[in-house]
């Protein structure tokens, strides 16, 4: 009898799922807010801006799937959107197209699977960036919290994904015994049948 895993059965609901297009209103508001949120991280890193402006001009498409977001740099050191009919310089394609490997990849502290296509240089700066630049924040929560529950609500949050690690791991380890006592029981299965068949045979 075949079995499917938790995680199989997830990532066919998000194949669905991913047939039905979001609306382009939705999409364009995601990547503005989106564009926001980078831009904030990486003023607070004078280093990453002025990387960054040095590359003025220079265009990235980030693709995942049939979505995907085109990204200049500004004089500023930061970030503007392109539209997505710009050449770009660089492009990112992202090679898993399961959101939950995806997800357990980030958790374990590891990058996706990236296709890398364009100017080298451009992203070799692309990943110091990636590698360097961290929104803390448990900083910009204390500006609107205070210091002690900014700090409460950010530990509170590590300890949910810690545990949703520990979930995923233990569900990952418990899927593999599976699959291993099922084949287990069917080779011995099989055995037994092979033994019958030479007796009646004989």
């Amino acid at each position: 009898m075949a079995t499917s895993s938790p995680f199989s059965l997830f990532d066919d609901l998000v194949s669905k799922i991913n047939s039905l297009q979001p609306p382009s209103w939705a999409v364009d508001e995601v990547q503005h807010r989106l564009v926001l949120l980078l831009n904030h991280v990486l003023m607070q890193e004078s280093e990453a801006t002025n990387r960054l402006a040095r590359l003025k001009g220079r265009v990235v498409r980030v693709q995942w799937r049939t979505l995907s977001m085109t990204l200049a740099a500004t004089p500023a050191g930061l970030l503007e959107r392109s539209t997505p009919d710009t050449v770009a310089d660089l492009s990112l394609l992202v090679a898993d197209e399961s959101p939950f490997t995806i997800l357990q990849t980030a958790l374990n502290g590891g990058k996706p699977s990236i296709k890398i296509e364009g100017d080298v240089q451009l992203a070799a700066e692309v990943n110091w960036l990636a590698d360097h630049v961290r929104w803390d924040v448990e900083e910009d929560l204390s500006r609107i919290l205070g210091d002690a529950p900014a700090h409460a609500l950010v530990s509170t949050v590590k300890q949910i994904v810690d545990g949703l690690k520990s979930f995923l791991v233990s569900k990952v380890a418990d899927t593999e015994v599976s699959n291993t006592s099922l084949h287990s029981s069917l080779n011995s299965a099989a055995k037994v049948s092979e033994k019958v068949s030479e007796k009646a045979a004989g």
